[in-house]
């Protein structure tokens, strides 16, 4: 039943054929899959089924609690502590000299979509931040996301000024980014990739946002990244579902996919990002990112320039970390984007922003297979579970909401399901290596339709089979697993005899020594 929480929509359909069957139920699920119950004209429960299945689908619309706060489900080990803010930044050298921790948020007064914790640069006071919040949409300043560990060049991030159309100015602001520039002295200009198309950008003004102008900003770059909107991503997807949902047209396969141009908007993410990380990694600059309100388009940027840049965020436990920390931490909203218990489907809020990030990632472990710890199966489940309600991991909008709602105390996290059998998700294939940076090919020659994620539910095509290596992999496993077990039983077993007191001897001949003759 809890498949159902992730439900889009429901339809109740009156048929009459000769098996009497008189009504049917339609169900589509944000993962494509399309469920349909046929029911007898006997009796009345295809109404009572289609209530129940109604009211537990949007629990919201009918003032029920999700799904995630009933789940009583046990794990071994607990997901909620994969992620401790101070313990992360402290892995990548901070606080130090330039950086500080300030907890100015923490009652999330100063900006109340960004976590309690914040980085910031050592010169700028908390009144400093207070009046640069002012400036920026949803006072999301900028602060640091991650630091190169030789450069010290960073990754900011933040939403954009309110310029609006009459170019406001805040010499605060000015000031402020100004204070991120000299937190390295080997830079003369800092970098702001603006995630909008250029047009868009403008178009903000109106509503009074903008963007930092050259005239304003003497010691900074400005770039556009041509990212389209949460608007242009759903209906790109919505055309991916309609080709390969109910029927696939072979003859026009590859004029269907280009024309949903879902691949190129992920080209487009997947080129930001390596500029990002690009420029981070060749020390010649720090790089400030944003979009519009900096919880969409900025976060895919971010964390995929990190992906690319830092080799802990590949492994399982620091993807982990990243999706927390750039993700459920930074305030994407994920209750507005996926509408978790929500009946209207239509909500102009919904968009696919998260699973265009996973998919970017599954882009880069095809190009790089060795380089992820983790494997595709990982990524599915994430994305099984985003819609699921199962687990309070995608929950509401921002942290503060989450504390608001104690869902650390009153549901599971997914992370505990993952970590508590790692294994099934590790990927055979992964080469521990530190240094390592990224640089996928962001062509559309080298980017493909992620067909086990989107296609797996259609019923006529054949399902792929497992990936023999990796099932071989999962044999091997199971095998060492009980050699383990029959080791620890034989230990046991000597460990008792080694402590079992000797017996005395029973007869006379017994308490003789054994005297060796030669007769």
């Amino acid at each position: 039943m809890n498949l159902l929480r992730g439900l889009l929509e429901m339809e109740l359909i009156g048929i009459s054929t000769r098996q009497s069957l008189a009504c049917r139920g339609k169900h589509t699920l944000p993962d494509m899959r399309n469920l349909r119950f046929a029911l007898k004209q006997e009796g009345h429960s295809r109404r009572d089924m289609f209530e129940t299945l109604t009211r537990y689908a949007f629990p919201l619309a009918h003032s029920l609690p999700l799904f995630a706060f009933l789940n009583e489900e046990k794990f071994n080990v607990d997901g909620w502590m994969v992620y401790n803010p101070v313990e992360e930044y402290r892995r990548q050298g901070l606080p130090n000299h330039y950086w500080r921790i300030t907890f100015i948020n923490k009652r999330y007064e100063l900006c109340d979509t960004y976590p309690a914790l914040l980085v910031v640069p050592y010169r700028a006071s908390d009144d400093d931040l207070r009046r640069v919040a002012t400036f920026r949409s949803r006072n999301r300043i900028p602060v640091l996301s991650w630091i190169h560990p030789e450069n010290k060049t960073v990754i900011v991030r933040c939403s954009q000024p309110l310029v609006g159309m009459s170019g406001k100015r805040n010499k605060d602001d000015e000031k402020y980014l100004d204070i991120i520039r000299e937190t390295n002295r080997q830079i003369s200009k800092l970098t702001i990739y603006d995630a909008r198309p250029n047009v868009n950008a403008v178009a903000n003004k109106a509503t009074g946002g903008g963007y930092e102008s050259d005239d304003t900003y003497h010691n900074a770059e400005l770039f556009f990244l041509d990212i389209h909107n949460i608007h242009v991503m759903r209906e790109s997807l919505k055309k991916v579902k309609d080709i390969v949902y109910p029927n696939i047209e072979e003859s026009h396969w590859l004029s269907s996919l280009e024309s949903t141009h879902w691949l190129e908007h992920i080209k487009l993410v997947l080129t930001g990002a390596i500029q990002v990380a690009d420029k981070v990694s060749s020390g010649k600059s720090s790089v400030v990112v944003h979009c519009s309100d900096g919880w969409d388009r900025t976060a895919q940027l971010t964390s995929l320039a990190m992906l690319m840049l830092d080799s802990f965020y590949r492994s399982i436990e620091g993807f982990e970390i990243l999706v927390q920390k750039e993700w459920i931490s930074f305030g994407h909203k994920f209750a507005s984007r996926l509408g978790h218990g929500d009946k209207n489907h239509a909500d102009a809020d919904r968009s696919p922003i998260f699973l265009q990030f996973i998919d970017c990632v599954w882009q880069m472990s095809k190009q790089f297979p060795t380089a992820f710890e983790f494997n595709e199966h990982f990524l599915m489940t994430i994305l099984d579970h985003l819609y699921s309600c199962r687990f309070g991991t995608f929950l509401y909008n921002c942290e503060s909401a989450r504390e608001r709602q104690k869902v650390t105390e009153r549901t599971v996290s997914l992370w505990s399901l993952i970590n508590s059998n790692k294994e099934k998700f590790k990927n055979p294939f992964y080469t521990k290596e530190i240094n390592r940076i990224l640089y996928p090919v962001a062509s559309m020659r080298h980017l493909e339709l992620w067909v086990n994620y989107y296609i797996r539910w259609n019923p006529r095509i054949k399902q792929q089979q497992p990936n023999p290596v990796e099932q071989r992999y999962m044999e091997l496993l199971a095998l060492r697993d009980e050699y383990i077990k029959r080791l620890e039983e034989l230990q046991i077993s000597n460990s008792a005899k080694i402590s079992e007191p000797p017996t005395s001897p029973s007869s006379p001949s017994q308490m003789m020594p054994h005297v060796q003759t030669h007769f």
